[in-house]
């Protein structure tokens, strides 16, 4: 029960740090939390094919924001094409 909700807050944190890095803004609580928890599982996809794997409460939260960062990155690419007026 602890680990989620470490788990939980790490995501939270992350998706806020990576909506601010992206947006200048977080997104809302529930929002952070799903961008983040999506976030690690890209960021440890990512940092996986590089070998690289970062332990440790320190080490997740990085990775989460890494990912975070990747998803939200990749969201703006499709919205900003998507959102263009005629």
């Amino acid at each position: 029960m602890i680990e989620l909700i470490f788990f939980l807050i790490i995501g939270g944190i992350a998706g806020w740090i990576a909506s601010t890095m992206m947006k200048g803004h977080g997104m809302g609580l529930l929002a952070n939390i799903v961008i983040g928890i999506i976030g690690a599982v890209i960021g440890g996809y990512v940092l996986g094919l590089f070998g690289i794997d970062l332990g440790g409460l320190i080490g997740s939260l990085v990775t989460a924001v890494i990912g975070a960062v990747i998803l939200l990155f990749i969201v703006g690419l499709f919205r900003s094409n998507t959102a263009r007026p005629v």
